[in-house]
């Protein structure tokens, strides 16, 4: 297991910010979760704790970036998205504002804080806003070197999704993250997995399984939802003729709606997905919500063995 991408951000953003005095954080009463209190230790003059009003730090950060500056948003992907949607709509996307939306605590694993607190539509809402650019790294390397590229993004807007806990680590450090690209992290001919996030390494413990089984697997992980990497996505389903897509995430409008719009227009493939099926979460630890969600590695595999005995060849 690798680190927790919270202490990531904490660390990463902080050193950033050693070599470039325009990066600040704005934070939402939640520094000691997600660990923007390591940056308020190390650079206490560019930290502002804005409290428990989103609305409002949305607002400031884009005002800060009109001024040159690098605004970081730190707080729940609950507050980060779905509370301050229209000021994000309004004064950040619309006028194209380099605000960097760094939000933590996405998906299921919230620390079994309940579907209150369980964003699965951040990804289908962020990539349909005009001029969103919207990343969801897959480990501690990857997220690293996101936000590395967030600092020096500067044509528009960048919300990154990042998660609460331990991940399991899927990078090594000679790995290099580039916006807009794809990445094939296993060569096969039977069946396409495409994943994105921190549901990408338990997507490749999958097709382990599904080797096991006889069934040799082609994986791409999407790190970048968009912008897509549009051809990738069609020599990968073109590879196996059978794409299925797997997110920690809603199926609605997610990875595998914008896979499949690819396709349609591109290269008609048959599509299946496994997400969380228009439902909300849960309060559980977070192997059992894995399991009830169909998201573990065994799962994942005994699903797509499924698939592959119903859909013709």
């Amino acid at each position: 297991m690798g680190r927790a991408m919270r202490d990531v951000f904490g660390e990463t953003v902080s050193d950033l910010a050693d070599g470039d005095p325009r990066i600040v954080v704005l934070d939402g009463d939640l520094a000691s979760s997600t660990k923007a209190d390591i940056f308020q230790e190390r650079h206490p003059q560019r930290f502002f704790q804005m409290g428990i009003a989103e609305q409002n730090m949305m607002g400031v950060a884009a005002g800060l970036a009109t001024m040159g500056f690098k605004p970081f948003i730190s707080t729940f992907v609950s507050f980060a998205v779905v509370r301050p949607l229209d000021q994000i709509r309004v004064l950040i996307a619309q006028p194209r504002l380099p605000v960097r939306i760094t939000a933590g605590y996405a998906g299921l694993f919230t620390g079994m804080a309940g579907k209150t607190h369980q964003i699965v539509d951040d990804i289908a809402i962020m990539r349909a806003m005009p001029q969103l650019v919207t990343v969801s790294p897959a480990d501690e390397v990857e997220a690293r070197q996101v936000l590395a590229v967030a600092a020096d993004h500067d044509e528009g807007p960048i919300y990154i999704r990042l998660v609460r806990d331990p991940t399991q680590r899927l990078f090594d450090d000679d790995y290099r993250f580039v916006l807009g690209r794809a990445v094939v992290l296993r060569q096969g001919s039977d069946v396409t997995l495409m994943s994105t996030g921190t549901q990408t390494p338990r997507v490749m413990d999958a097709a382990e399984i599904l080797e096991a089984h006889g069934i040799d697997a082609h994986v791409l992980h999407i790190p970048t939802i968009k912008p897509l990497d549009e051809a990738a996505i069609v020599t990968a389903a073109e590879r196996t003729g059978l794409v299925v897509t797997v997110e920690e995430h809603t199926v609605l409008g997610g990875l595998g709606g914008a896979v499949a719009e690819v396709l349609s227009e591109h290269s008609p493939q048959r599509v299946r997905r496994i997400g969380i099926q228009d439902t909300y979460g849960e309060s559980a630890p977070n192997d059992a919500l894995l399991e009830k969600f169909g998201l573990s590695a065994p799962r994942v595999a005994a699903q797509v063995q499924s698939m592959m005995t119903l859909v013709p060849a």
